[in-house]
């Protein structure tokens, strides 16, 4: 095995929703509904991973803890993960439509590795009735992933191998070091790397950077660099390969892995 075989791409801040902004707004928006204020860093800190999983973390950080029993009396309990699960489901719907544009480059960057015989699939942490939104939606503008698995389609979400698994197993790859993941967030890679794949991190689209194209383009150069740096460095730590600033820059990053396991190496 000397070649590439299948892409596994991430769907918010990689592929769609630049900034990773639906997810920020409407977790925020279920907590102030609670009693409870959390920054958009609280969010993101834990991004990526199975919305349930995600509440879950939230609920533990310090401040929120304790704001969560200053107003309801109590430390939050199971019971209140699983409503404000609930209560998640219909904001996060509510917000996709506005934030499901696809990325720039990636649906004209996604056909050309198709074309040099690539596999594309993709996983998320959104559930399956908010994946099959921007499924509909991404394929208006061209991009349509062969599969898209979410946490609930394997019984469990990131950072465990689980889905990056079944996609190896639906596209009949036999080697995890013939695929790749990619994603905009620590969990994205921590995925990866369990599944034995290379992964890719992506800095400037994603949750990393949090910011809309607009806002991106905004910054002074020097401020961009900065936080593109910043990203890049989180990502990094969480053990990516390779780090691009978006999915249109990914094919030189490819041919990289394509030589190295050209001669043997593996992720």
């Amino acid at each position: 095995m000397s070649t590439l075989q299948a892409v596994v791409f991430d769907w918010a801040g990689t592929t769609v929703d630049h900034g990773s902004l639906a997810p920020v707004r409407a977790m925020t928006e279920l907590f102030s509904r609670n009693g409870v204020s959390v920054s958009k860093h609280d969010v993101r800190r834990d991004m990526g991973i199975y919305k349930r999983d995600h509440i879950r973390r939230i609920l533990q950080l310090p401040n929120v803890e304790s704001q969560w029993s200053d107003v309801h009396g109590a430390a939050p309990s199971g019971e209140d993960i699983d409503r404000l699960f609930a209560e998640f489901i219909p904001l996060q719907l509510e917000v996709l439509a506005p934030h499901s544009q696809v990325i720039s480059g990636v649906a004209e960057t996604v056909q050309r590795l198709r074309n040099r015989g690539l596999r594309i699939a993709g996983t998320t942490g959104y559930t399956r009735g908010m994946m099959d939104i921007l499924i509909q939606s991404a394929a208006k503008e061209g991009y349509a992933p062969e599969i898209s698995l979410c946490p609930e389609d394997v019984g469990g979400g990131r950072p465990y191998p689980w889905m990056c698994q079944k996609i190896a197993i639906d596209l009949r790859v036999r080697a995890s070091a013939a695929m790749v993941k990619v994603g905009d967030t620590p969990s994205d890679i921590e995925e990866g790397l369990s599944a034995g794949m290379w992964t890719v991190g992506v800095s400037a689209t994603g949750n990393e950077a949090g910011l809309s194209h607009e806002e991106l383009n905004l910054l002074a150069k020097h401020e961009r660099k900065l936080l593109l740096e910043a990203a890049a460095d989180r990502l990094e730590l969480a053990g990516a390969h390779y780090v691009v600033t978006s999915v249109a820059e990914i094919e030189p990053v490819l041919e990289r892995i394509e030589a190295k396991l050209a001669t043997g190496k593996r992720p």
